[in-house]
């Protein structure tokens, strides 16, 4: 008669190698899947030498400079997966756009910048960052975006259970009421 495969001597062993590379195919898939969010530090801030040119840019006054070397920080801060550096080329070309005299336009790629931010901001759970593009939007005079940056940012806040981050909240609003008057 045949002895059934389980009760062979080498089943066991079998069912264990098969066990541990699965494993092992695990561990991998979800190390690389989450190693695609854990940029080192250095790749976060990736975007900061090349604001600084198009800043130099902008001090000589070349305005084409500055515009090729926004792109460069645009992208770099794209693949920084963060929010600051968005913010910062929205600010950059705002400013480009103000000395080359396109400010419209400015204006409006400043603003997705600052949407872009807005939502990685809010995906980092970052009620600094969220703030941060409530000022930028304020700058612009968008009321209804700050209003909803500053309700993602209480929801944050309360969601983090951050009493400092609520209070960041509270003075931030308070002092925009104060000067929306003024955005009329």
């Amino acid at each position: 008669m045949k002895e059934a495969l389980s009760a062979r001597w080498y089943f066991p062993l079998l069912v264990a190698v098969v066990s541990m590379l699965a494993l092992m195919v695990l561990v991998i898939v979800v190390s690389d899947a989450l190693a695609g969010h854990a940029l080192g530090p250095e790749a976060r801030t990736a975007w900061q030498p090349h604001l600084a040119k198009v800043d130099a840019a902008l001090a000589r006054g070349d305005v084409a400079g500055a515009a090729l070397r926004w792109r460069e920080a645009y992208a770099a801060a794209l693949a920084s997966r963060h929010w600051e550096g968005l913010v910062e080329v929205g600010d950059a070309y705002r400013r480009l756009g103000e000395l080359g005299g396109f400010r419209p336009a400015a204006t409006a790629k400043a603003r997705q910048a600052y949407l872009a931010a807005f939502f990685r901001a809010r995906q980092e759970g970052a009620v600094a960052g969220v703030l941060r593009v409530a000022e930028a939007f304020a700058e612009l005079g968008d009321r209804e975006v700050v209003a909803r940056c500053i309700r993602v940012a209480e929801a944050l806040a309360a969601q983090a259970r951050d009493a400092y981050g609520r209070e960041r909240v509270r003075v931030f609003a308070e002092g925009w009421a104060g000067q929306k008057g003024s955005l009329r």
